[in-house]
Formats: structure tokens, sequence, C-alpha cells
């Protein structure tokens, strides 16, 4: 896919960033479609809701265009883009009550039979329930390091905590995560 700048792959977010503060819409749209898929999982993930996640996902890109004279290129992008993200998901998490909604489960491999499918199925409605039963502070970090596969450091900066607190918290989620799962796999 070629646009303006080259092909996508071609061009580095830093070059990007650096045309969209300039005013330059089409680069600030290429940043998006290069990043919205990892918004959009970070905030579903932390309320369990599509549509939710979808319109914080859009407030999320609409404050990193108001603020993007604020990006400073020394901190990842990711890191900066992913605290945003975070913010807004925590606000729509205070305005909204959490969603138990658990859809868009992964589909089956097709090479499993019917029973294993639905055990698949089940192991994975449990861990969506006990990842949603973590405090939202243990839930981003867990979410963070778990799914969008930042490193402590990326944490540390898009959620504005010392790595050590990075750390603690994702130790402790992952102790909580256990326990939430023995209680779900008792009641099941």
């Amino acid at each position: 896919m070629t646009s303006t700048y080259g092909t996508i792959e071609e061009v580095d977010d830093r070059d990007l960033i650096a045309c969209a503060q300039r005013g330059d819409r089409q680069a600030f749209t290429e940043l998006v479609c290069r990043h919205q898929n990892g918004v959009i999982g970070l905030i579903y993930r932390m309320c369990g809701d599509p549509q939710q996640a979808e319109d914080a996902a859009q407030e999320a890109f609409v404050r990193v265009w108001q603020n993007l004279d604020r990006y400073k290129p020394q901190h990842s992008f990711r890191s900066w883009l992913y605290r945003i993200a975070a913010n807004v998901a925590l606000d729509s998490l205070r305005r909204e009550r959490p969603s138990t909604e658990l859809g868009s489960l992964p589909l089956a491999d097709a090479s499993a039979g019917p029973e294993q499918s639905a055990e698949e199925r089940q192991r994975a409605v449990q861990v969506r329930k006990a990842i949603a039963r973590l405090s939202p502070p243990l839930r981003m970090v867990l979410i963070l390091r778990e799914y969008q596969e930042l490193s402590y450091q990326e944490i540390a900066e898009a959620l504005d905590i010392p790595t050590g607190t990075v750390m603690s918290r994702l130790s402790t989620a992952r102790s909580q995560l256990r326990q939430e799962l023995l209680v779900l796999m008792e009641e099941a």
C-alpha cells in the first residue's frame, strides 16, 4: 500500500508524527490506522464491551490529535498513545458500569473436536471474567504486558509510574488472577 509518504511499512512513526504535528491529517490518519487495533484491544480488555471500546478508542485518538504538540520524541509513541488510551478507558469505566459482555471469543481450532472446542471457549470465558474482576490498575498492567506485549519500561511510561510499581502490580495481578480462576473453576 502506498501513500504520500511511500509504502506504509517504509515510513517510521516519527516521520508521520512530525508531519502530523505540522497539521498533516493524512499522516495522522496513517498513525491511527497503524495503532488502532492495539488501542481498541487495550480498551476492550479493560471494559469488556466492544461498542464502549470503539467509542473510547475514538475519544483517545481525538485526544492524541489535540495533544500531539506535547508528544516528546525521546519517549516511545506507543507508550504515550497507550497512556492516553488507558486514561480514556479508566474515564469510561468510571462513567459507565463495567460490562460483563464477553463476546468476540476466538474461534476454536477447526482440528479440535467439539468437546475440546467447548472446553477452550469455556476457559476463555473464565479468563476474561477473572481479568474483569481485577481492579483497573492491576488489569491495565496485566493487559499491557500480556496482551499488548509492552516491556516493563514501556508500561511505566504509558502509565507514568515507576518500573518497580509495574513489576509489583503485575505480580499482584497474576496472583489475583490465579485466585479468581480457581474460584471460577470451582463455580463451573
